[in-house]
């Protein structure tokens, strides 16, 4: 099973142009990567809006999780530039504020998928929205509009 995702994860960045002929483009992979977090953040508050069932929103909430502990490590030197990337000059001018909300997503993400294992729709709806403010936190101070 891994080595499937890990097939359909190679064959969707390459058809999504991140693949160059000396390695992958950070920038694309970077922005593949958000809009893939972006697509599990509003499965997350469509359930929480519609009053659905939580418990499967472990999966996505994980998958955020997950990209948040890689978050910082997509923006090495050297791609502050190009690629149409809207990241701000504070990312690299001030690393720990940028990993430290990066970890903040993480844990928000961790705790939301511990929590929709109960079921408990108010809780997640909480939770959620911490999430929500880590993402807009880091927009606001390391993302262009």
């Amino acid at each position: 099973m891994t080595k499937r995702i890990a097939l359909c994860a190679v064959i969707m960045l390459a058809g999504l142009g991140v693949a160059r002929a000396d390695g992958l483009d950070p920038i694309a992979v970077r922005q593949a990567g958000f809009s893939l977090q972006n697509g599990d953040f509003a499965f997350i508050r469509s359930v929480v809006a519609a009053k659905g069932d939580v418990k499967p929103l472990e999966v996505p909430a994980r998958a955020v999780a997950k990209w948040a502990a890689v978050i910082p490590s997509m923006f090495p030197k050297g791609t502050e530039t190009g690629g149409d990337t809207k990241a701000l000059p504070e990312i690299w001018s001030d690393p720990a504020g940028f990993q430290k909300i990066a970890l903040a997503l993480g844990e928000a993400a961790t705790k939301l998928a511990t929590d929709a294992k109960t079921g408990d729709a108010d809780v997640v709806a909480a939770d959620m929205k911490l999430v929500g403010e880590q993402c807009g936190a880091c927009h606001k101070a390391y993302r262009a509009k």
